[in-house]
């Protein structure tokens, strides 16, 4: 269709071949037909046409066809005109009238469409690559603040300070990370575990803690971008402080993430390890509250889930959050 807008002597070409074919089939079948079908194969020269030329060539193909069937098969032979005859134009002249209009407005619809979806496409493609630009220049500006973290640390001689401005770097790094890997366009393709099970790989690589594996098993859980962005720096929040206090003076270990949906639309999640254990039955429930169980609290409310700590061999850390 396209190549015959492009080009009209095309387009006309296929209006004059298909008025000549129709007229030849009509020919050949004449001593077929009965009486009264003097247009039987104009028709559809003249509805192909207009649906493939457009609506000129429709037009002068069903100008053709006219001529044609009024010269050779209505009697009386000839240009003659008689009230049958007449009779018998018109409703041609009506019929392909009629369908030439809805063909062109049909044709007019598509275009319409067409346009209205490749204006639709572009405004996508814009708002993404804005998107992506967007959340790239966030997570270029925490791995910038860790950067200057770093720096006011060489200025500082408080060990305490120094800890805490290490323990703020490191988190603003990971986070960092975990926003570049969610808002990857190559990343919407994963599924949770996937993405569960690359991020913890990459916290194990990244604490140089050798022999410690970690599996990931989540199944059947579905979370959009935002919701799994705020759970996976929960799971970060938790394996690195695993990394960190379960496996000193230990040649191996194992991390284990568990994600699975419940009866009531709702989904747990748990992360245990096989080390030593929290040093109290409720930590950060008791007492003063570290800054790391103060941020696994913020994103736990942040998914309007509850956090507790059951019992069990190591640290268990378990989520109960709508899925």
């Amino acid at each position: 269709m396209r190549l015959f807008q492009q080009n009209s002597v095309f387009a006309y070409g296929v209006a004059i071949l298909s008025a000549t074919l129709a007229f030849y089939v009509r020919w050949v079948l004449d001593g077929v037909l009965p009486a009264g079908f003097p247009y039987l194969t104009f028709f559809p020269a003249v509805i192909l046409t207009a649906f493939l030329a457009g609506l000129w060539p429709g037009i002068l193909c069903a100008v053709l066809s006219g001529l044609a069937a009024w010269w050779f098969f209505i009697p009386p032979i000839g240009f003659s005109l008689s009230p049958a005859s007449g009779l018998t134009l018109l409703f041609f002249v009506f019929i392909v009238a009629v369908d030439i209009a809805v063909i062109e407005l049909m044709r007019r619809a598509m275009a319409s469409l067409g346009a209205e979806q490749a204006l639709t496409a572009q405004l996508y493609e814009r708002q993404r690559v804005m998107f992506q630009e967007l959340q790239h220049r966030v997570a270029n500006n925490m791995t910038f603040v860790a950067a200057l973290l770093q720096i006011k640390k060489r200025t500082i001689d408080n060990p305490q300070a120094s800890a805490a401005l290490d323990e703020a770097r490191e988190r603003l790094v990971t986070m960092a990370q975990i926003h570049r890997r969610l808002y990857d366009p190559a990343s919407l393709e994963l599924s949770v575990g996937a993405s569960l099970r690359e991020l913890c790989d990459d916290l194990v690589q990244a604490a140089g803690v050798k022999g410690v594996t970690s599996s990931v098993r989540a199944d059947g859980v579905n979370l959009d971008t935002p919701r799994l962005v705020t759970l996976s720096l929960l799971v970060a929040e938790v394996v690195t402080n695993s990394l960190k206090h379960a496996f000193d003076g230990r040649t191996a270990g194992q991390i284990t993430i568990d994600l699975a949906p419940l009866d009531d639309d709702r989904a747990a999640l748990v992360i245990a390890d096989d080390g030593p254990g929290f040093p109290t039955p409720n930590p950060g429930l008791e007492g003063k509250i570290s800054l790391g169980f103060g941020i696994m609290q913020s994103l736990a409310g942040q998914l309007d889930g509850v956090l507790d700590f059951p019992a069990g061999t190591g640290a268990r850390v378990r989520l109960i959050f709508p899925a």
